[in-house]
């Protein structure tokens, strides 16, 4: 299972809501909310759009935290 470990921290540090990223990535806020939670398991291109709406490679999601 892919964890996205740096998820959470990556949104918050811009300052932008569940709604917000969700709405930014094309994705649902309760997905989000799983992925950021680690009940969900993203497929490939969900942790691409999440990276393009952060502005950081897919890589930097599955980093360690900070």
């Amino acid at each position: 299972m892919v964890k996205l470990t740096r998820l959470r921290q990556l949104r918050e540090r811009r300052a932008l809501t569940q709604e917000e990223l969700a709405a930014k990535a094309g994705i649902t806020r309760t997905a989000l909310s799983r992925l950021e939670s680690g009940g969900a398991d993203p497929r490939p291109s969900t942790v691409r759009k999440l990276a393009g709406a952060l502005g950081v490679e897919p890589d930097a999601l599955m980093a360690a935290v900070e």
